[in-house]
């Protein structure tokens, strides 16, 4: 059956075509002497080249590697702040489905670069059998080291964002319809507390500013360490 196109569709549409419009014009006049546009998107550029992939996945490999972890930060960042966004006010990955097809798509990119490099044998010993560890402990240890390191790893990945934009989305409309009702439905006695849920509503959305970047920030943070762990020789 056909399901329609969905709000959340639409945006993960909207939040591709700005940042390819945005960062190609920052990139299309490049001069010695920057402009704004493309000061702001060499810094941010900077952002992640240095101090997600270089710094975490190492400078023989982290090049590589640098075109996704930009694009993935920024994708979840502007995604993340459309439930700031009036007229939007409604942050994509609260959506699960949206989330676990990243998830999915990093899974992918850092146990292909680990097998690409080690094998897919090789690989599979690097990540569920721990060095020095000997005799009977590994009949324990291998199957807990395969659930962490293979299976469990993308859901953790995908539910840390879904569950957190989820949460603040929801906070914010029940401060947000709380206070309205308290304001104008309620006894007067109670009014006033609708005033401080409106205050709070305010306090949060701006704790939420701060909630989307660092989310978008440990995603890709996270990619770079699991891209760093897979391309290491001793696990």
């Amino acid at each position: 059956m056909y399901a329609g196109v969905t709000k959340p569709m639409l945006q993960l549409v909207l939040a591709a075509v700005l940042m390819f419009v945005v960062f190609r014009a920052a990139s299309a006049k490049r001069a010695m002497v920057p402009n704004r546009l493309q000061f702001a998107g060499e810094a941010m550029y900077g952002f992640v080249r240095n101090s997600m992939a270089r710094d975490i996945i190492g400078s023989r490999d982290f090049m590589r590697f640098v075109p996704y972890l930009f694009a993935l930060f920024f994708f979840i960042l502007l995604n993340n702040l459309f439930a700031t966004i009036p007229f939007i006010q409604f942050p994509t990955f609260s959506r699960a489905g949206m989330v676990y097809g990243l998830a999915a798509l990093s899974w992918v990119i850092y146990n292909v670069a680990g097998i690409n490099k080690h094998g897919f044998v090789g690989y599979l010993k690097l990540q569920t059998v721990p060095a020095g560890i000997k005799g009977p402990m590994l009949l324990l240890l291998v199957p807990l080291e395969f659930m962490s390191n293979i299976v469990v790893r993308p859901v953790t990945l995908a539910l840390r964002l879904f569950a957190n934009m989820l949460a603040g989305h929801l906070l914010l409309i029940l401060f947000a319809l709380g206070g309205e009702y308290l304001l104008f439905e309620a006894a007067g006695a109670v009014r006033p507390v609708g005033l401080l849920a409106w205050l709070l509503f305010i306090a949060i959305a701006f704790l939420e500013l701060l909630v989307q970047f660092l989310q978008a920030y440990v995603f890709v943070l996270l990619n770079a360490m699991y891209i760093s762990g897979a391309l290491a020789d001793e696990h």
